[in-house]
């Protein structure tokens, strides 16, 4: 359960999963892994079409160190395109900054068509970005469809036995963004 506290110490509390739902996860689904040393933890679904990392910490003094681009590195060996959630910046907590560097780095590229609003037990919504990293051209659309299913089978698995309702039903958190009208010109 250590990996747990790791985890719960690092994310924001809306983001982390509870501690049952996530063991059941690693234990009843043959496409959710875990993997951890002293220097990092990965936690993610192997679908047969991607790849979606749920949690990715990299212990602070090994951060800078190309940890975290050997995890990725890694997974992108299994040449299936990578999808995973990330805060927006948000200047008043930097590491906000410093992760979206790191996947851009990697080369990640957000999905900035889809809108992806989660909501917490006590009825806020937060907001997340979708950043994806694949072997050839990936349309947003199929982006899209992956996501619905990693809501499905990853934040929604025994969500009701855990939350009492489903945490992220695709339906409801994932949009297609508005497209933004162009000027008149004068």
């Amino acid at each position: 359960m250590d990996w747990y506290h790791r985890l719960n110490d690092y994310f924001p509390e809306e983001e982390m999963k509870k501690y049952a739902q996530l063991r059941d996860l690693i234990r009843d689904q043959d496409m959710y892994h875990k993997e951890e040393t002293e220097d990092y933890l990965v936690l993610y679904g192997g679908f047969s079409s991607f790849v979606f990392v749920d949690y990715l910490l990299v212990k602070k003094t090994a951060r800078g160190g190309g940890v975290g681009s050997r995890v990725i590195q890694k997974l992108k060996e299994k040449g299936k395109p990578i999808l995973l959630e990330v805060e927006p910046a948000d200047p008043a907590v930097p590491d906000t900054e410093k992760r979206i560097r790191f996947y851009q780095k990697n080369g990640f590229q957000v999905a900035n068509r889809i809108r992806y609003q989660r909501e917490t037990e006590d009825g806020n919504t937060f907001t997340l970005n979708i950043h994806y990293w694949s072997p050839g051209p990936l349309e947003q659309t199929t982006i899209m469809k992956m996501m619905m299913e990693a809501c499905d089978k990853i934040h929604n698995f025994r969500s009701k036995r855990y939350y009492g309702r489903i945490q992220a039903d695709p339906k409801k958190v994932l949009k297609w963004k508005k497209k933004e009208k162009k000027p008149a010109l004068a």
